[in-house]
């Protein structure tokens, strides 16, 4: 991606990052306010994720999940955790991710490029892969498009963690080394369409 790209990349993210916030915040003022009643807690769930230049920060969601005490698991605890009624429909609908806007607007993220991950993967890349971590990671992209369903992807495997890491990470990585290398603004616009309309 040339300088001029970037620059571009990061103008289009403000601009409609501003636009977004506008129209959606009350949106999520009463998806926060929800989460809240529901998880009996603060809605807001926030995690540190790599991002550009394998920096830390932190990343914004609506609560989904709430704690629930007293369940038996497979391990030696007596909490869990659980996906709420409205946290489902909060991540059905993307409502859940609308308060990543403001890591695009404060610059920790981008409208399009490769997931935030938790530590222990981007920023583990060598090589020619690192190439993913000049730029900020998205809230959407081709990885991102294409996985929609990981999750159930996943919860198909006997062992989740290992085909993760050893399918489904490793072709992210090659997609997402062609939407940096291929980048154009045009793309961007093709790859939030997609997302929103499905």
């Amino acid at each position: 991606m040339t300088t001029g790209g970037r620059v571009l990349k990061r103008v289009f993210d403000v601009l409609l990052s501003l636009i977004g916030i506008v129209l959606t915040l009350w949106i999520m003022v009463i998806a926060f306010i929800i989460a809240s009643i529901e998880t009996k807690s603060f809605g807001l769930f926030i995690q540190k994720r790599v991002g550009k230049d394998a920096k830390i920060f932190n990343v914004f969601k609506i609560k989904t999940m709430k704690l629930v005490e007293g369940l038996n698991t497979s391990i030696t605890t007596s909490t869990d955790m659980r996906i709420t009624k409205s946290g489902q429909f909060f991540r059905n609908k993307k409502i859940d991710e609308l308060p990543q806007l403001f890591n695009v607007l404060l610059g920790s993220m981008s409208f399009v490029g490769p997931r935030p991950d938790v530590q222990g993967y981007a920023d583990m890349l060598q090589g020619e892969d690192r190439l993913l971590l000049t730029i900020r990671p998205g809230i959407t992209g081709p990885a991102s498009i294409k996985y929609k369903n990981e999750e159930e992807i996943l919860a198909q495997q006997s062992n989740p963690k290992e085909y993760n890491d050893s399918v489904i990470w490793v072709d992210k990585v090659a997609i997402n080394l062609q939407y940096i290398k291929n980048w154009s603004l045009k793309q961007d616009f093709y790859y939030i369409l997609k997302t929103v309309v499905g």
